[in-house]
């Protein structure tokens, strides 16, 4: 769940670079919409995916289909909804907004799949949350105005956090019908077509470096699905999800040192509170 983050953390820094926003050092690059960053995502997915599967000589569609195709399209329109807070949000924002996703998915899986959650740490958990809303509704930069931290964009982002908890709980339940790369799989199965017919009213056509930043999000998303299906695979949501937080600090050194995101006292109180407790969390985890 550790490397996944760092996966996600090169992903973000790249697709926020691909937006609205020109970073000095990396040459006037063009902005993408969002479905545009998903579909060269999925391209490169599909085709490793793809060679994988072939390789291992497993079924291509899977078993579970039902859930094989809930978690493509949760993940699917979780990205993009995603991708396009991290374009019109400050980094730091965007990241800890869609972080949400490892409540909801905890919820989830002890509704789902029966997963039992002590006590304490439903209070650490909490803890983590609190951390989370002190950062969600908090202006990080003062260089940008309220208005520009859109409650629209905001909105938004929680939308894309349930989902992808939709699609985390969704790798749970696959994992024991469906090899990870199948389940990987489905998310460009699912959504090369609907991006495909977005991209013929809104799309970008790369050029110079542009196709190896494009490459370099396909790749490291591809790596980041694998590493959290396969973490998702060997443990409960409870024990493995609070680990995903790690991958916020990570948003926010990009955000700091690369965008000059400027974090408030508040957001640093966030900081603390969600690392506290995703700590916690774990050795209580542990101690069980």
């Amino acid at each position: 769940m550790i490397l996944s983050g760092i996966c996600f953390a090169i992903v973000n820094f790249f697709v926020k670079l691909l937006g609205p926003v020109h970073l000095d050092g990396f040459g006037d690059l063009q902005s993408y919409p969002a479905h545009e960053l998903v579909l060269a995502r999925s391209i490169v997915s599909f085709a490793i995916s793809l060679f994988v599967i072939k390789r291992m000589k497993i079924p291509v569609f899977g078993n579970n289909k039902k859930w094989l195709i809930i978690r493509g399209l949760a993940g699917m329109i979780a990205l993009t909804l995603f991708f396009n807070t991290v374009h019109h949000l400050p980094l730091a924002i965007a990241v800890i907004v869609q972080y949400l996703a490892p409540i909801f998915t905890i919820v989830f899986a002890m509704i789902l799949l029966k997963e039992k959650v002590r006590l304490l740490q439903w209070l650490f958990i909490g803890v983590t949350f609190s951390g989370v809303l002190l950062i969600s509704f908090s202006n990080g930069d003062p260089t940008v105005s309220q208005d520009e931290i859109s409650l629209f964009w905001i909105g938004l982002g929680l939308i894309s956090s349930v989902l992808s908890a939709v699609a985390y709980t969704s790798i749970m339940k696959l994992r024991a019908t469906d090899a990870p790369i199948t389940i990987v799989f489905y998310f460009p199965m699912v959504s090369i077509p609907f991006m495909v017919i977005l991209c013929f009213f809104d799309f970008t056509m790369p050029q110079g470096i542009e196709w190896l930043y494009l490459l370099i999000v396909g790749i490291f998303t591809q790596l980041a699905q694998i590493t959290l299906t396969k973490a998702l695979h060997q443990g409960t949501a409870s024990s493995i999800i609070p680990f995903q937080y790690i991958g916020a600090i990570y948003a926010f050194l990009v955000g700091y040192y690369i965008f000059v995101e400027t974090l408030s006292n508040t957001i640093l109180l966030g900081i603390v509170l969600v690392l506290s407790g995703v700590i916690i969390n774990a050795f209580l985890r542990k101690a069980k």
